[in-house]
């Protein structure tokens, strides 16, 4: 990856870290759960490419240390709420993969004034919408992997970049209390700013749910005609094809999606 500038942000007791490259629009980007911001791999340079890329390593992920609270959509959402103040951003374009989209949907919920448009990348709106093998394996997550899982490749660069890599099963614990509550969020998707939803159509829940939430944000409502004078919503909805779920974030149709909408 290009040099970045790299930050410690103090927002809601963290201190939250982050990696600015690039310049233009500001976008920030959030990974997923057990990751950091490298989850991306060779798509943050593409990003910042064409944009400031604003990239987070959210609560006990990556370089950010833990604090004593649990994880939360909504308290990960208030920090990237509180990031964006820190930096001086204004408004920004916010774009999250799995656990990163839930935060992020939480971001433009409670902070709606702080976010321009929104990209919400492999996540379902109701967790019941995963199919039952991703719900087992939710079900399964705890402190008990952590000893297993140092034979992985992401425990070794948890290990390398954590504050306190004595802290993964802390991490996996707060985790496993997190993917087994349920939520649904579908009530509240047509209070969210222009949005474009991204799933592969190997995704890890059902195809059709992607479609339920594009038209709950006021898609697929009529023919726009040919001309589009009939109207059509400002959100988006983007179906990668040969994409699944563990190689959504580094493919470069992810990129060939997003950077449409937001220049659009």
């Amino acid at each position: 990856m290009t040099a970045a500038k790299t930050g410690h942000a103090p927002v809601n007791g963290l201190q939250l870290y982050y990696e600015i490259r690039g310049s233009g629009d500001p976008l920030v980007i959030l990974h997923g759960a057990i990751g950091s911001m490298e989850m991306f791999g060779p798509n943050l340079d593409a990003f910042a490419a064409h944009r400031q890329l604003i990239s987070v390593d959210l609560q006990a992920h990556g370089r950010t240390g833990d604090v004593d609270r649990p994880f939360s959509y909504e308290r990960m959402g208030d920090d990237i709420g509180a990031l964006i103040d820190h930096l001086r951003l204004g408004k920004a374009d916010v774009l999250g993969y799995s656990l990163g989209a839930g935060v992020a949907l939480q971001t433009a919920l409670r902070h709606r004034d702080r976010v321009r448009k929104l990209v919400l990348v492999s996540v379902a709106a109701r967790r019941s919408e995963y199919f039952p093998e991703v719900l087992a394996g939710f079900a399964a997550i705890g402190p008990h992997m952590a000893e297993p899982m140092k034979q992985a490749p992401v425990y070794a660069h948890y290990a390398k970049v954590a504050p306190r890599p004595e802290d993964f099963p802390v991490l996996l614990r707060k985790l496993g209390e997190l993917v087994t509550k349920d939520y649904d969020w579908t009530p509240q998707l047509a209070s969210l700013p222009p949005t474009l939803i991204v799933v592969g159509d190997a995704d890890a829940m059902r195809l059709a749910h992607a479609v339920e939430m594009f038209t709950l944000l006021g898609g697929s409502q009529r023919d726009p005609g040919w001309d589009g004078s009939a109207g059509r919503t400002a959100s988006q909805l983007a179906i990668l094809p040969g994409t699944n779920h563990y190689d959504m974030a580094t493919s470069p149709a992810l990129v060939a999606a997003v950077e449409p909408f937001l220049a659009r």
